[in-house]
């Protein structure tokens, strides 16, 4: 049956064992719509600035768009919460079936605000528009495979060993472990408040057929829907190697002589099957490993293959697997077991780990996620504060404290802008350029490297406030206003303002938070040489620039704080507060 137009969330309190449906302000759901958008806006108007992640006041929201359950390819939900590893903005994102049939549970409601700490494991039961809080402590210390699977008639999102455990990149796992909303650690915000898992009962949202069968069939013609069709993310690993831009061995090198044995034409062999959750457009290769079958994405064949430099593709996805089932993101993981691998090499740990060995590297990973060794426990912190307990050095990348992905800005040097500009700490979801920079030439200039960042920031956040399907996203010309006008919800008089002023709201909350400038940095790792022909370091004068740039075409002042002419043209002067500092005019 059609959704109706939801305008309220549920909010959630488990201290005090509650759930209320309460409205959402007309004004926000214009300015913000949902998902990321509405996210961000709960958590500016609820959290003070220094508020723990892991302490009772942080909230966090499970978030829909709108047109959840209607827009074709998979469907997605958001998390929203203030990040352990970061201390800033953090949204994350799964798809699966879990969102479609968390959209057809609340009915009316665009999502979850989630407050207070549990006094034991508990499970929330969304169904029929209302929250049941249930004890889950037989379920505490499962993986998050067993999790999904003690629920055989409903939904399940949950956390594994490493969210109860707190690592500060734990995920929050769907589909048996399928599908992760992983940067950033919303799972260690989950296991701190003691939710096990999100339960969800209902049938998705139906109708809107015609306008579903018109886009599918666009995307299905488009260059983007081809590509995922044949190749879906597991051959970004290939084009990150033709262009000397693969973090290889610890980020030491920037292509892998190993690839051709882990990336998208291993992985076409080795594969029994595509996903379908959406029978037009199919999703994942899906692999058989020694636990069961696996969906390996992108990111496990650049960071768990190339970056720790396992050559084996059945190593390459067991180690995947492994970080499903514990609920860990596989870049901050792959990246803290690189992290581990150097220090053990320069003497810094005292541990046998070396390149390559994909056992050893799979014992560390069960060690992060329980935290059950001294070298566990400190890379459960994330590797800015390993090495800043261990005092090693600095070679594995960060921005603002989140592992940098595997897309290495010495193949293309804007990459490191948007890894230094993105709300969450490094991302490559917020904006690739290095799409798009290797076959530029000459005329790709800092102005340009800034204005392709901010275009591709401001669309993605309109997009994750739909929350659409990113590549489905690339047929969305109106940026979704027909969608919304579809299912009757406001549409803002221009979307691509919407995206601005959301982005801008985050860049409030981190502002409001301490961060500044010298934040949005450029890691030294990317200011050496490395081995590729295709491959140059970045040099700081340049990323200077390129940031000079992008805070000017943002309407920010040179420390990167929005301006109040900038707040006043996004309609934000009503919503800052006197906690975060604004810019002076140029």
């Amino acid at each position: 049956m059609p959704r109706p137009t939801p305008d309220s969330v549920l909010r959630v309190d488990l201290t005090d064992r509650t759930c209320v449906s309460e409205p959402v302000p007309a004004t926000w759901r214009r300015r913000y719509i949902g998902g990321k958008g509405l996210g961000a806006r709960y958590l500016y108007a609820e959290l003070g600035s220094g508020t723990q992640p892991l302490g009772r006041n942080n909230v966090l929201c499970f978030m829909l768009g709108p047109v959840t359950g209607y827009l074709p390819g998979e469907q997605r939900y958001a998390v929203v919460t203030k990040s352990p590893l970061t201390g800033t903005f953090l949204d994350s994102y799964a798809g699966g079936t879990f969102p479609g049939t968390l959209a057809g549970a609340l009915g009316d409601h665009l999502g979850l605000v989630v407050t207070g700490i549990a006094a034991e494991p508990v499970c929330l039961v969304v169904e029929d528009a209302s929250v049941q809080i249930e004890p889950a402590a037989e379920l505490w210390g499962s993986e998050t495979s067993a999790t999904c699977a003690a629920f055989p008639d409903a939904s399940v999102a949950c956390i594994g060993p490493a969210g109860e455990h707190r690592v500060r990149y734990a995920t929050v796992a769907s589909d048996g472990g399928d599908h992760q909303a992983g940067r950033g650690g919303a799972g260690a915000v989950m296991g701190s408040k003691r939710v096990k898992a999100i339960v969800a009962r209902g049938d998705p949202p139906s109708g809107l057929a015609d306008l579903r069968a018109a886009y599918t069939e666009r995307f299905a013609e488009d260059a983007v829907g081809r590509w995922q069709a044949a190749s879906e993310t597991l051959e970004s690993a290939d084009f990150a190697d033709e262009i000397g831009g693969l973090a290889t061995r610890g980020w030491e090198a920037s292509r892998f002589e190993g690839l051709s044995d882990i990336g998208i034409e291993a992985a076409r062999g080795a594969a029994t099957e595509r996903e379908r959750d959406d029978e037009s457009i199919p999703g994942g290769f899906r692999v058989e490993t020694d636990d069961g079958d696996s969906v390996p994405r992108g990111a496990t064949q650049m960071t768990l293959g190339a970056t720790l430099g396992v050559d084996e593709f059945d190593a390459v996805v067991t180690l995947g697997d492994a970080c499903d089932r514990l609920g860990l993101d596989v870049i901050s993981a792959g990246n803290a077991v690189a992290w581990a691998m150097l220090a053990a090499r320069d003497g810094v740990v005292d541990r046998d780990l070396s390149f390559g060995d994909a056992e050893a590297a799979r014992e560390l990973l069960g060690e992060i996620a329980t935290r059950r060794t001294a070298l566990g426990d400190v890379l459960a912190l994330g590797v800015r504060t390993a090495g800043e307990k261990l005092g090693a050095p600095d070679r594995i990348p960060h921005v603002k404290g989140l592992e940098v992905p595997s897309y290495d800005p010495r193949g293309a040097a804007s990459m490191a802008l948007a890894y230094a500009t993105s709300d969450r700490g490094a991302c490559h979801r917020r904006s690739r350029p290095i799409e798009r920079e290797p076959f530029a030439g000459a005329d790709w200039s800092p102005g340009r490297a800034a204005a392709v960042v901010i275009a591709e920031q401001n669309t993605r956040s309109v997009l994750w406030s739909l929350v659409a399907d990113d590549f489905v996203g690339a047929v969305l010309d109106d940026l979704g206003s027909e969608w919304l006008r579809a299912v009757g919800a406001p549409v803002p008089d221009d979307l691509l303002l919407a995206g601005e002023r959301i982005w801008t709201l985050t860049r409030l909350f981190n502002l409001r938070e301490g961060f500044t400038r010298e934040d949005d940095a450029l890691p030294a790792v990317f200011t050496e040489p490395v081995d590729a022909a295709t491959a140059q370091p970045v040099d700081p004068a340049t990323f200077e620039r390129m940031l000079d740039a992008y805070y000017e075409m943002r309407g920010w002042d040179t420390e990167g704080r929005p301006t109040v002419e900038t707040l006043a043209r996004l309609d934000l002067l009503d919503t800052v507060d006197e906690e975060t500092p604004i810019g002076k005019e140029r």
